[in-house]
């Protein structure tokens, strides 16, 4: 599986209270994706994906924008080595 993929994402902005991370989990199993999802105490949100190349990076572009009620002003990435992570969820 050389195209197997993980990133760590950062979300800043208006996200936090606009149903990003049910919103992501939804968007993550819907394509496969696997990893978590999670608030961050200064107000972001971050995230963990892990799957294909191509589902990686099409979960990396919806965080561009995340869901209608957030107001995304910057998203960061680190890759990460793969894990063989498996299901999404959303961690409290």
């Amino acid at each position: 599986m050389s195209d197997l993929s993980r990133q760590r994402v950062q979300a800043y902005g208006l996200v936090q209270g606009v149903f990003f991370r049910d919103s992501c989990r939804r968007e993550a199993m819907r394509l496969g994706v696997a990893g978590w999802v999670r608030n961050a105490e200064d107000g972001s949100v971050e995230a963990v994906f892990e799957g294909s190349l191509e589902a990686v990076q099409a979960m990396c572009r919806w965080c561009q924008a995340g869901p209608s009620q957030a107001r995304v002003e910057r998203v960061e990435t680190q890759p990460e080595k793969p894990t063989g992570a498996t299901g999404f969820q959303i961690i409290d």
